[in-house]
């Protein structure tokens, strides 16, 4: 399939619908790569049956538009977006051509349940961290026909770079379907990811990117999909111990990276801490439901079985997570927050 198939193309504009301070001004476009948490529908356009291309996702999105991405409503990539000056997205499911746009554009790459173990994406057939490189390469190839290599440079050596993957690897390939137990210790697991995202950093690094957020793991063990089979629907400790075990290590290791790639900044987005703060003190930021999706029983409903036949929860806003493993977009304005806060501290985020 084609390439423009399945890129998500955003058109950014100078910003002035927002009355509060954006970033817009410190990067001229955003690239972005990762799973579910960041995928806007480009599973839409793949041979995959982990689509969320039907209500009730949406349900929430502007026009009730049920566009693939696996929540109610906005992401953080979205959140994102709108932070540096993008008035307008260009939904998933329309595929304009690069050249019908301003050059200041942002690319979604994200593929829902994706991970940088290429096993991981085995079973669902979606796009690896691997594969999403290759269309990286395709579109930094037009880009340079459209703008000319200087400005291609410039544009892409400017981006910031979003990078949130991890969470399948662990999920699914370790704990879950069990693939990679006979291959590793959960430590040794945990390197070998950290090292397939230290060369898919440093692969990015020489395509000409600069400026990387790499997203860490959330507790994993408090996703409702987890818990299913827990009679008491308590968090799984070692896996959230797992989780702070990775990123403890992830941590040390991003210094290291930034050192050994000149002019690079990157930077650790934690998205623990803010998940962790809802599961403790829900109801001290409007949140009465942490342990079951809206969509259904709230255990094991996610994708092709969060149908629109599924019963829905009277409102999502009030759930951390809209099926049993993705968090609500109240959930994702929340984490966007802390990370802005601690990222970008002297900055805030529109209230749309």
């Amino acid at each position: 399939m084609d390439f423009t198939a399945f890129i998500f193309v955003l058109l950014f504009k100078v910003a002035t619908a927002f009355s509060t301070p954006n970033i817009t001004n410190l990067y001229p476009s955003i690239l972005i790569f990762g799973d579910s948490t960041a995928d806007p529908g480009n599973n839409n356009y793949i041979d995959t049956t982990f689509k969320a291309n039907h209500h009730p996702y949406g349900v929430n999105f502007p026009g009730q538009v049920a566009t693939g991405r696996f929540s109610n409503g906005k992401l953080v990539a979205d959140f994102w977006a709108s932070l540096l000056g993008i008035k307008d997205t260009v939904p998933p499911f329309l595929q304009p051509n690069l050249s019908d746009f301003d050059i200041r554009t942002g690319v979604n790459f994200a593929s829902a349940g994706s991970g940088f173990d290429d096993v991981t994406t085995q079973v669902s057939q979606v796009i690896p961290m691997t594969k999403q490189l290759h269309y990286f390469r395709e579109y930094k190839w037009r880009l340079k026909k459209l703008v000319g290599p200087k400005e291609a440079r410039r544009i892409i050596g400017g981006a910031l770079v979003s990078i949130s993957a991890g969470t399948n690897d662990f999920t699914i390939s370790y704990y879950d379907l069990r693939t990679r137990r006979d291959d590793f210790s959960i430590g040794d697991y945990q390197d070998y990811i950290l090292k397939k995202l230290q060369n898919f950093v440093n692969e990015l690094y020489e395509l000409g990117c600069r400026t990387m957020m790499i997203t860490g793991l959330p507790p994993m063990g408090c996703l409702p999909i987890q818990m299913a089979g827990r009679f008491s629907r308590t968090c799984i400790k070692y896996q959230n111990a797992d989780a702070r075990n990775y990123n403890r290590k992830l941590i040390s290791l991003l210094p290291q990276i930034q050192v050994s790639l000149p002019g690079s900044k990157i930077m650790y987005a934690d998205i623990y801490t803010p998940t962790a703060e809802l599961l403790r003190h829900p109801q001290k930021h409007g949140f009465t439901e942490t342990k079951v999706g809206c969509c259904g029983t709230g255990f094991l409903e996610a994708g092709p079985i969060c149908t629109p036949l599924t019963p829905l929860c009277d409102d999502p806003s009030s759930h951390l997570f809209f099926d049993s493993i993705h968090p609500t977009e109240a959930a994702y304005r929340y984490v966007t927050k802390s990370l802005l806060n601690h990222l970008f501290p002297q900055h805030s985020l529109p209230n749309n």
